[in-house]
């Protein structure tokens, strides 16, 4: 009967008038899954460039923090019956300032000392009723290695009492603290990767199932496993980069935003607290071509996450 109906519209066509060629796509361009997974993979994007942006923050402000405390020692002289504090300061000072490797010495006063404990203690503090040691701060010359036992020596002798501090425990803290930040956006960077190949999964094989006979039909009169699987690779890679670049875009706008607002703020006392924690609270160019490099990983991992589903589940019809 088919053949009777093939041979019946051939002898009503004429042979030189080509046949209908339609050029409807293999998986549907504007359907809702699509949109849906667009907006799974804005998400995604963005919450991950959000991550990458913190841990490129923390690691510049460990990185300073350790500069700087690297090229300073603390000497802190407390005060004991029958001594002339203001006295064994300045003593303390003069060792350190002619001791090798040293390039600044400055002790701090009284109205510095209770500044510095106004956030603890309040304000208009009397240190003379309170046991609260005095701080030199010694800067370390460029490029040099004093030998810091042999200072924590001359002033055991000279300045009984006086302690030598050289923020090695503050420095192992920023390292561990640094490390443990890195490892959290890895994590979190891993965990998004993966909800985006499960969201993609699931997306591709609703769409197979959405065009279940068009693909059955392909399969069956000879199409290659590889073809099917293109079409939906390059239709998810081009999801991909959309949902990528609206997350991405909205990362690096929030990144540009904050570090107007950082400069905005610069001066007062919120905006100080907030650079000495990260800086200038601006990822660089680092960050923006993590940003980039990141929009472009998703992508690619959401084409290749459909093509190996595509291609497994062709395998099972077989």
């Amino acid at each position: 009967m088919a053949d009777y109906r093939m041979a019946e519209l051939a002898t009503i066509r004429s042979p030189a008038e080509p046949l209908p060629h339609f050029e409807t796509p293999l998986v549907p361009r504007n359907s809702i899954s699509g949109r849906a997974l667009i907006a799974v993979v804005a998400i995604m994007t963005f919450l991950a460039s959000l991550t990458t942006g913190a841990v490129i923050l923390v690691g510049k402000a460990a990185g300073e923090w350790q500069s700087d405390i690297s090229h300073e020692v603390t000497i802190q002289v407390a005060p004991a019956q029958g001594r002339d504090l203001d006295v064994a300061v300045e003593t303390a000072a003069a060792v350190a300032r002619g001791f090798p490797g040293i390039s600044e010495v400055r002790p701090y006063s009284n109205e510095e000392s209770a500044k510095l404990l106004e956030p603890w203690l309040g304000s208009g503090l009397s240190l003379n009723e309170l046991p609260v040691p005095r701080l030199i701060v010694v800067r370390i010359s460029a490029n040099a290695v004093p030998d810091l036992a042999q200072l924590r020596r001359m002033l055991a002798d000279q300045v009984p009492g006086a302690m030598l501090d050289d923020h090695r425990g503050w420095i192992d803290r920023m390292r561990t603290m640094a490390g443990t930040a890195v490892a959290a956006g890895i994590c979190i960077l891993l965990l998004v990767l993966a909800a985006t190949v499960l969201s993609v999964t699931f997306a591709t094989r609703g769409a197979m199932a959405t065009n279940k006979a068009v693909i059955e039909v392909l399969h069956f009169v000879g199409a290659k496993n590889g073809f099917i699987a293109r079409n939906f690779q390059h239709h998810f890679l081009l999801l991909g980069l959309q949902g990528g670049a609206i997350g991405g875009g909205a990362a690096v706008t929030l990144f540009a935003l904050a570090g107007i607002a950082s400069r905005w703020f610069a001066g007062t006392p919120g905006g100080d607290q907030t650079s000495a924690l990260f800086g200038s609270f601006s990822v660089g160019l680092t960050g923006y071509i993590a940003v980039v490099v990141q929009v472009a990983l998703i992508a690619t991992v959401t084409a290749l996450t459909s093509r190996h589903t595509v291609n497994r589940t062709l395998e099972a019809i077989d």
